[in-house]
């Protein structure tokens, strides 16, 4: 083999070892659609790396893609009505995570509306995703694959509950509500959040709120039993996650 040709041979296996061996497998596209910035964050399970330090700013129109590794599982949810200083130090009115803007694996303050995923797993080569109100809602949400095949399914809640929210669970910023808070977070009591003798299927059942969150949201999850038709599997290499997606 000719010098030239060998050298050519050694540069391309370098760059396919690091492509094959880097760790990456999938990508997240975020969209930001509303007309106001939007502060996304990002929480990954208990061993899984945090991406993107766990949050940052994107603008109205704006969109980021990021790599995300094989098997990994999180959440991702919307700030909205943040001011952070040149540290980083600051506060959200909702989904804030200890007035970090870098939330460092820490969770989101309720109401938010939260989009959950697991990218394969050691048992099971396939994606199961869905958007949650368990926590309440801030900001309509969809997480859509792009590919993926058929039976490839949109998990979303789409319209602005903020519009309908009951007064009970209103979540107020200079009079314009930014959150509905769900039966749990409102009622503190076992009966809502399905603890204690409530933490069965058998025994907590959906609120007249989580059913009015389902009427409206029907691709969401709307109390922590709620039906298991709002779990979405796929497979595909990049999905799209769209805060104030087009209904």
């Amino acid at each position: 083999m000719p010098i030239f040709q060998y050298g050519f041979f050694i540069i391309i296996s370098i760059i396919v070892s690091l492509t094959t061996t880097n760790g990456v497998g999938h990508q997240l596209i975020i969209v930001n659609n509303c007309k106001e910035s939007i502060w996304p964050a990002i929480q990954g399970s208990a061993g899984q790396q945090t991406l993107r330090d766990g949050g940052f700013l994107l603008s109205s129109g704006g969109e980021v893609a990021i790599d995300v590794p094989e098997k990994w599982s999180g959440r991702i949810w919307g700030r909205q009505l943040c001011n952070f200083d040149s540290n980083g130090k600051g506060s959200c009115a909702t989904g804030d995570c200890s007035g970090q803007l870098r939330c460092q694996g820490l969770g989101g303050t309720p109401p938010a509306s939260v989009v959950e995923m697991t990218l394969g797993s050691s048992t099971s080569p396939l994606h199961f995703y869905d958007v949650s109100l368990v926590d309440g809602f801030n900001l309509p949400v969809s997480m859509k694959p792009v590919g993926g095949g058929i039976g490839c399914g949109v998990a979303s809640c789409e319209v602005d509950l903020n519009e309908c929210c009951p007064s009970a669970l209103e979540v107020r910023v200079g009079g314009q509500v930014v959150g509905c808070k769900s039966a749990c977070l409102a009622m503190q009591s076992p009966r809502y959040c399905c603890t204690g003798q409530y933490a069965d299927p058998k025994t907590c059942r959906p609120t007249v709120f989580a059913n009015l969150f389902k009427a409206i949201c029907p691709k969401a999850y709307s109390y922590a039993f709620d039906d298991s038709s709002s779990l979405n599997k796929c497979r595909a290499s990049r999905y799209v996650i769209t805060f104030c997606p087009p209904h």
